[in-house]
C-alpha cells in the first residue's frame, strides 16, 4: 500500500477535535478530571444505546455513557461501556480499566474521510449510525497507540460540540462541574 499524499488530505481531517478516554466510572472520572486538571463542567449523556452499528462487520449493540468538556482547542470526552457485547472500546481498553482510546475528526465529507483509512490497509473497528449521524472508530492503534473517530458534521452534533464548548466559556471551576447532556 502506497502512502497517502498528505497534500490531498482536506485539512478538517487533520484536525482533531476530540481526545476520548475509556473509564471504569465514568463519575469518578469526570470528579479526577475536574480536581487534576481543572477541566469542566462535563456534560454528561448517560445510559446511550446504540442499535445500528456494526463491530468488524457483524451487527450488534452497545450501552454506554459519555461526559464531554472542553480543555481548549480540544474536547475531552470519557467513555464508560455498560454492557459486555465486544466493542471498539473495549478492544483497546479492557473491562475494569481506564486508557485512552481515540481522537476524533469532525468531517462534512463522512465517505472521503472512511476512504483515506481504508485506501491504507486499515479496517472499521465499529461503525453506524447515531440518529442521522453517520460515525466510525478506524483501528490505527498500531500505527497511532489509539483509535481514529469519525464524526460526521450534523446539526445536532453541532449543537452538542457548540454547548459543551459554551459551558466552559468563564467557568470558575466550581459551580455545577457536572450537568446533563440533553437540554
Amino acid at each position: 500500500m502506497n502512502a497517502p499524499d498528505l497534500r490531498t488530505i482536506p485539512s478538517e481531517q487533520r484536525r482533531v477535535v476530540q481526545v476520548c478516554w475509556v473509564v471504569d466510572d465514568i463519575d469518578a472520572a469526570m470528579a479526577n478530571w475536574t480536581q487534576v486538571m481543572g477541566i469542566g463542567p462535563f456534560l454528561i449523556f448517560r445510559d446511550l444505546k446504540i442499535d445500528t452499528v456494526r463491530y468488524r462487520g457483524t451487527p450488534t449493540s452497545t450501552h454506554f455513557s459519555i461526559a464531554m468538556a472542553q480543555a481548549g482547542g480540544v474536547q475531552i470526552e470519557l467513555a464508560q461501556q455498560h454492557c459486555d457485547n465486544p466493542s471498539a472500546y473495549r478492544d483497546l481498553v479492557a473491562k475494569g480499566r481506564n486508557g485512552l482510546h481515540h481522537i476524533a475528526i469532525y468531517v462534512s465529507d463522512y465517505d472521503a474521510a472512511l476512504a483515506h483509512f481504508t485506501d491504507q490497509g486499515l479496517v472499521a473497528a465499529i461503525d453506524g449510525t447515531f440518529g442521522d449521524m453517520r460515525f466510525a472508530y478506524v483501528d490505527t492503534a498500531e500505527k497511532l497507540g489509539c483509535m481514529v473517530e469519525i464524526i460526521e458534521a450534523n446539526p445536532v452534533q453541532d449543537d452538542i460540540f457548540a454547548r459543551v464548548a459554551a459551558a466552559a466559556e468563564g467557568w470558575d471551576g466550581v459551580t455545577d462541574p457536572v450537568r446533563p447532556g440533553f437540554a
